[in-house]
């Protein structure tokens, strides 16, 4: 790791441009406390990306589901507010795991109809290949949200360091010098 970290800072000293060009160096951890001190100091700017908010967490949901057709009786404000805690992943993975609902609706029926055929003695029936998947509802992210839960809480140790490494390190922070006293 040490090798790594120094191969990498060594080259990060060596970004050379033209006059007229610039390189914009961005860096994410969620894990910012494992910085040493000369990557922080490489990184003159540093911005604490909070869980979103319910307004933003109902942005983050309307372009997640944009291209899915969706009931009318789909609310983002009340999908929003029920996922109060969950960071944009966690709303992902919520949208993927609402999506699949009438999917597997489809598949349990198939299934439904291959078992009574073959109790029936009856020729199973044509697969329907997707013809009949029913736009996604409020429902399904009720469901969904039954199933996906935020991955991280907002008062968890981990959020806690995040907030006090922020508060001393990041924009803004309370880091200063203290001036060196010397007794004699």
């Amino acid at each position: 790791m040490r090798k790594m970290k120094n191969e990498f800072m060594v080259n990060w000293d060596g970004l050379r441009t033209k006059d007229k060009e610039r390189v914009l160096v961005l860096a994410a951890t969620n894990r910012p406390f494992d910085l040493d001190e000369a990557v922080i100091r490489r990184l003159p700017r540093r911005l604490m990306v909070n869980l979103p908010n319910a307004s933003n967490r109902e942005k983050i949901l309307k372009v997640i589901l944009a291209k899915e057709e969706l009931a009318s009786n789909v609310d983002f404000e009340a999908a929003s507010r029920m996922t109060d805690g969950y960071s944009g992943s966690d709303l992902k993975n919520l949208c993927v795991t609402a999506a699949h609902r009438p999917i597997r609706e489809i598949l349990d029926g198939e299934e439904k109809d291959r078992t009574r055929a073959l109790m029936e003695g009856n020729p199973s029936p044509p697969l329907r290949c997707g013809k009949d998947i029913r736009p996604l509802n409020m429902d399904d992210l009720k469901f969904a949200h039954d199933q996906v839960c935020a991955s991280v809480s907002s008062e968890s140790t981990n959020m806690n360091e995040l907030v006090q490494w922020n508060e001393l390190y990041g924009e803004g922070g309370s880091r200063k010098k203290k001036p060196l006293s010397y007794f004699m």
